[in-house]
Order: C-alpha cells, then structure tokens, then sequence
C-alpha cells in the first residue's frame, strides 16, 4: 500500500472513531463540568492510532470493526486518561498537549484527575457492552485492564518518575517503555485480534506486531523530543531533558537510534508475512509511517 493510500484509510479509520467519540458524555447523569473536561481532551485530536490498531487487526481476523468500535474507543478513552494524567504538575508538569492548554491547565487540577477518573472508568462500560461472544469480550477486557495497570502503563509511569529505581540503562528502559507505551499499542492490536476471531497463532502475530511497532514509536517520539517543533507535535519539545529522564537518543544517540526503530519496523513487517489480506498492506505501511515521522 503506498504511503497515500495508507494516509487515507488511516484517516477514514480515524474519522470512524472520531464519530463515536463525539456521542459521548452528553447526557445528564454527567455533571456539565466534568463532560466538559472529559470531552476537551478527548475531542482534541490525535492521531487515534491505538483505536485504528485495534479496528483494523479485528478487520485482517475476519471481525466486524462496526461491531468493535466500542472496543476501540475505549481504548482510546484509556489512553486519554493516562495523558490527562501524565501532565498534572505531580507528574510531568506540561502545559501543552495537541496544541491545546493541558487539562489541569483549562480547569483545574482537581477536575483534570477526575476527567482522567471518569475516562478510566467509562472505558470498560463502553468495553463490555459489545454484540459478540461474551468469552471473547472477557478475555479482551482482562488483556486490556492488564495493559492499562500496575503491570502496564501504571508501572511504566511509576519506573518514567524514578518512583522505584532510575532508568539508567537500555534494559531498564525497555521495560519502563514496554509498560508505559508499548503495554496499550501492543493491546490494541492483541484485543481487536480476539475480538474479530483470531486463534492463539493470529494472537501471536498481533502481539509480535503491537511490541515491534510500540517500541519504533517510543523511539521515535524521543526522536522527535528533541528534533522536532512545539507546533507539529503539539506539545513542549525537550521535555524530557529538562526532566532529567533517560531515552534512547540519550544512551545510542539519534543515529542509533532511528537504527532500531528501523529493525522494529522490519520486525513488525515480517510478522505479517504471508497474510494476503489487504488490511495487512495497510497495517505495513503503517509501521514505516510510524518510525518517518523522525527521520
């Protein structure tokens, strides 16, 4: 698939979890204040990557995506919550993100934690209440709740602040960044897998997939930290030097680093041999748009 063709069906896909996302948080048993910041920062952009993961591995299994698109924007809902929270001032203090004042910054800190709360939580009412095979759902769910936890992102946010230890060398900040990033993309692929009906072998490829372009993706955002600009990104660039944290330029170098997110993509690649699906082409033109963004 050409890398126009690719843009475009990323783009219609996007625009399928952009619809959805727009219904929610309108009724009444929410309170204004907390719709209005839950939906600012979920209706301000982004790229939807981890939706359109999800969407199109359910597609290349033989699944509905209409029937898993719940599914997907709850990823998306969990993904949210955890910038809304990255940014607080306990954590890493940014004002900016997509282009836009940080939650805490539009209303307050209080109301940013419970619009993170409050996406959390919804994530897995929208998740549950899918048109499928409940033992599909529930081992979807379970894949996703440990993805988004103390052994995933939760954990990963723990080892990114030095809470535990400091992430001094490459091994430790490969599993800090398989937990805070890696552990959602890779589950976005593994769950829509499940849920469009994929059998433990498709799983597996799914998983392989999900790690190999989770990884290019961690490395070219620290790529982008430190060549990129604050208006295509849409937040602050050099944050991560200025809090001190440990990334892949920072111990290989960019050179080396755009090496391996080049291998990952390979890898990424690979695993899709042999499926003659046309979502696979869309899937491998999708892992070379991941790591382009940095070079």
């Amino acid at each position: 698939m050409t890398s126009p063709a690719m843009k475009a069906e990323l783009a219609t896909l996007g625009a399928m979890v952009e619809a959805r996302l727009e219904t929610f948080f309108k009724d009444q048993a929410v309170p204004k204040t907390l719709a209005r910041a839950m939906r600012y920062s979920l209706l301000a952009g982004g790229k939807r990557l981890r939706p359109v993961l999800c969407l199109a591995w359910a597609d290349l299994a033989g699944g509905s995506m209409d029937k898993i698109l719940d599914f997907a924007c709850a990823i998306e809902c969990i993904h949210t919550y955890s910038l809304i929270h990255d940014d607080l001032p306990a954590m890493d203090n940014d004002d900016l993100r997509r282009g836009k004042p940080s939650n805490h910054k539009q209303f307050d800190e209080a109301t940013a934690i419970l619009a993170g709360d409050g996406l959390l939580t919804e994530a897995f009412t929208l998740a549950c209440g899918l048109d499928l095979p409940s033992t599909r759902i529930l081992e979807a769910i379970r894949h996703l709740s440990i993805a988004a936890g103390p052994r995933g992102m939760v954990g990963g946010q723990v080892l990114d602040m030095g809470l535990s230890e400091p992430v001094e060398t490459l091994e430790q900040l490969s599993v800090m960044h398989g937990c805070k990033t890696g552990a959602l993309i890779t589950s976005s692929c593994v769950t829509g897998a499940i849920l469009g009906g994929g059998d433990t072998v498709f799983q597996d490829r799914a998983t392989q997939y999900g790690q190999a372009i989770g990884l290019a993706f961690q490395v070219a955002d620290d790529i982008l930290d430190i060549v990129g600009d604050e208006q295509t990104l849409g937040k602050p660039v050099g944050s991560d030097v200025a809090h001190g944290k440990s990334t892949y330029p920072a111990l290989l170098g960019i050179e080396q680093s755009r090496a391996l997110a080049r291998t990952t993509v390979t890898q990424a690649i690979d695993v899709l041999t042999g499926l003659t699906h046309p979502r696979a082409e869309f899937l491998k033109a999708l892992a070379i748009h991941i790591v382009h963004r940095s070079n």
